[in-house]
């Protein structure tokens, strides 16, 4: 999958591109953007798109927002060595934890803005999963710069959980929504990046994915199909009153070297949780494991599973252990 920086092509999202293309036009751009949505979408993809978009020189295009690959300002975003544009992305943290936004960062970031254009235009900073910039020092360290922008800059944060934002960085953000994609372009989409996977799968896929091309092609690298059985017998295993203490499923997403496959079963599983609550609350059949706790209950879980996932791999926890505890509290009474 390519990654967003470099990908020319946007699938959906046509409105937002509009709307950020008539904002940049009428001369009075807002300078900081939250582009929010769902993991995997394209909220990356358009914030690249926009920035390089900008660093062109504001071009007439369509599809909006275009800008040739083989120009020098896309093979320069593109390479990440464009001098006029910064990228704010997570990275390996202190002590062993992974995948946080750093103070540091967030300086040079706002340093980088308080300069002077090196190309006489804009200068753009993308801050990819601003949800990970969970310690207050470093939106803190943002949020003088989004009180008092500097002229012809713009900071576009691309979030997928802005209810971990301060308050006061989301209201001096103008906020763009992306909405899954659906099944029509998902399907057109999924043959490109899949090719290698049949229909039916893809077709598997993309439901579980809800619209997100990107956690699509994240499922099929993980073996999400698989993995969402193991959701499924887990949950079944409560209907016979069992404890689903899967020992042979903590191993298998412990070893998993990327990680992917642990973060997978823990979305798949709170997927299920909160798509049999979404059922009983509409007074719908749900699921035979639903009656196991009450449905306040099961909120409860779903939280606390999200919880303990994120902080697992935030600080780099035992995943086996994590996995073991998570199954242990689906059956405790």
């Amino acid at each position: 999958m390519i990654e967003p920086r470099g990908n020319p092509d946007l699938v959906g999202h046509e409105e937002q591109a509009r709307a950020l293309e008539q904002a940049a036009r009428s001369g009075r751009l807002h300078h900081a953007w939250l582009i929010a949505g769902p993991p995997g979408i394209g909220k990356a993809t358009l914030a690249w798109r926009f920035a390089r978009w900008l660093l062109a020189g504001l071009p007439k295009s369509e599809p909006p927002l275009f800008v040739d690959p083989a120009s020098a300002v896309f093979r320069r975003v593109a390479a990440d060595t464009h001098a006029d544009c910064f990228t704010l992305e997570p990275g390996t943290g202190d002590r062993g934890t992974k995948r946080v936004l750093r103070v540091e960062d967030a300086r040079d970031a706002v340093r980088f803005l308080t300069q002077t254009a090196a190309e006489g235009g804009w200068r753009v900073v993308v801050m990819d999963e601003a949800e990970r910039a969970d310690q207050a020092a470093v939106q803190n360290t943002l949020l003088k710069t989004l009180e008092e922008p500097p002229p012809r800059t713009v900071l576009l944060l691309v979030c997928s959980a802005p209810q971990r934002l301060l308050p006061t960085i989301r209201s001096r953000c103008r906020r763009l929504d992306l909405n899954p994609l659906p099944d029509e372009a998902m399907e057109t989409l999924l043959a490109r990046l899949l090719p290698d996977s049949g229909r039916t799968d893809r077709a598997r896929l993309a439901a579980l994915a809800q619209g997100s091309p990107g956690r699509a092609v994240a499922l099929a690298e993980a073996g999400g199909i698989e993995l969402q059985a193991m959701v499924e017998k887990s949950l079944s295993a409560l209907e016979k009153g069992e404890a689903p203490r899967d020992h042979a499923l903590a191993d298998r997403l412990a070893m998993d070297r990327t990680g992917g496959a642990f973060g997978i079963f823990f979305s798949l599983l709170r997927g299920a949780i909160a798509s049999a609550l979404g059922e009983a609350a509409r007074g719908r059949a749900a699921p035979a494991w639903l009656a196991r706790h009450p449905l306040a209950v099961w909120a409860s879980l779903w939280d606390r599973l999200g919880t303990l996932a994120d902080d697992t791999e935030r600080l780099n926890l035992d995943r086996k252990q994590a996995v073991l505890t998570g199954l242990t509290w689906l059956a405790r009474p």
